[in-house]
């Protein structure tokens, strides 16, 4: 069963039109928004992802190197591999601070202004 959206109310204001979304999009403000996300997201992608890769090539290549013993029955691939879910959680909560200082306050102005609050 399909739902349909219920028209605005009376207190909510209409939605912006498509010129207006196309202005915004091409504004400075937005396109600095954009590459504030990207400065941020693209290099951190691209380190994560080697990372990730050398982990998988030393553990198919380098056999001998992984399972080199560093104390008890811990080797060198069990702290790598530790060391990925350590840094996947690092990135999200220095992803969620840089988007709480730099990006969310430019994207609320956006938001605003295009809600018509300001």
């Amino acid at each position: 069963m399909a739902t349909e959206t219920p028209p605005p109310s009376k207190t909510q204001a209409p939605l912006p039109s498509a010129e207006e979304f196309v202005a915004v999009q091409q504004s400075d403000e937005f396109g600095e928004l954009r590459r504030s996300y990207r400065s941020f997201a693209f290099p951190l992608t691209v380190a994560f992802v080697t990372w990730y890769l050398l982990y998988v090539l030393l553990s198919n290549y380098a056999g001998g190197f992984m399972g080199t013993k560093l104390f008890g029955n811990i080797n060198v691939a069990l702290v790598l591999g530790l060391a990925q879910f350590l840094t996947t959680f690092l990135i999200a909560w220095w992803y969620a601070r840089h988007a709480a200082a730099k990006l969310d306050p430019k994207a609320e102005a956006i938001k605003s202004r295009m809600e018509g609050a300001e």
